[in-house]
């Protein structure tokens, strides 16, 4: 490791300007404390509606390791953090949220993780009294069970800041999805990868802005961007209903033949044929998630606009 070794925070913003120089406060102290490196600080504004850019502006004239990017509209966290790394400079590159849940004074052992070999190294939460019993529960069900049916394992309870260095991070941008899952994009690259662990604090400023259906959108597009699962599961069920429908055909003609016609079995049948169009809707449903994901892939529109860059103080 050299003196001109170089990382690179990347942080997304999005209508967090209350929580802004906190962020600033915070991090300044931490990187202080780092011998031997220098940081470049990229901030992504990823279409605030409040004073988070006009907030970044007066913190990058004081700090010249600030670059921003303005994105032209709100594109969403995975595009954000996309933009980020496509413009990091840096030997490492170290993702992180700007509401301090993730604590700044990790990247210290992170860069000593770092400097003793390792590749990639990941944050894990080993506690996230922070987060509410329903989203810990709901996470831990999705890490469960996205591991069990996708070939590529996610760490639990690890979300997107670590420390990358300069070939996963070349690796990550080689990958070319519109739809991006960064979580199961950052597991599949591999490459050697080591943990440090801390305990997760709650958000120093601001509200979270994931809702509870924003949530469900991001697992789903997590199962389907790594895994053919739920095709599969649906074509066994599709083959069972088969089968019993295969055996009911071969009981009613049987009972036909012995008894003759039995007029009486209306509600029956409408269970029946309300249960498979049930089956049915549903399947064409995460069949439509996969060929949804096809279309978008197919357009090839980029992740992500910018609007503008500023940055060593001068807005360009």
């Amino acid at each position: 490791m050299q003196a001109s070794t170089v990382v690179s925070l990347v942080v997304p913003f999005y209508n967090e300007g209350v929580g802004v120089d906190a962020f600033f406060k915070a991090i300044g102290a931490t990187l202080a404390s780092v011998d031997a490196v220098t940081f470049e600080i990229v901030c992504i504004d990823d279409g605030s509606k409040d004073d988070t850019l006009a907030r970044l502006l007066t913190a990058s004239r004081s700090d010249p390791r600030i670059k921003i990017l303005e994105l032209s509209r709100n594109f969403g966290k995975e595009a954000a953090l996309t933009a980020g790394l496509d413009v990091a400079t840096g030997d490492a590159v170290i993702p992180m949220d700007a509401d301090l849940q993730d604590p700044p004074e990790l990247i210290i052992r992170m860069i000593e993780k770092w400097r003793l070999g390792a590749d990639v190294v990941l944050a894990r939460r080993i506690d996230r009294n922070g987060d509410s019993v329903a989203k810990r529960g709901t996470a831990n069900l999705f890490y469960k069970i996205h591991n069990h049916v996708s070939h590529v394992e996610i760490p639990a309870n690890v979300g997107d800041f670590r420390l990358m260095n300069r070939a996963s991070v070349e690796a990550l941008k080689r990958l070319p999805e519109r739809q991006r899952f960064m979580k199961g994009m950052f597991a599949w690259i591999g490459f050697h990868t080591d943990v440090v662990d801390y305990t997760r604090q709650p958000r120093s400023a601001g509200t979270s802005k994931f809702t509870g259906w924003k949530l469900w959108n991001f697992a789903l597009e997590g199962f389907t961007s790594f895994s053919s699962a739920p095709l599969r599961i649906w074509t066994y069920i599709g083959a069972f209903s088969t089968l019993l429908t295969l055996i009911y055909l071969i009981f009613i003609v049987t009972r036909t033949l012995i008894y003759g016609v039995d007029v009486p079995g209306y509600a029956s049948l409408l269970v029946t044929v309300l249960f498979f169009g049930s089956l049915q809707l549903l399947s064409v449903g995460i069949l439509g998630e996969y060929i949804g994901r096809i279309y978008t892939e197919s357009k090839q529109r980029p992740v992500y606009v910018v609007r503008q860059v500023y940055g060593n103080s001068d807005e360009s």
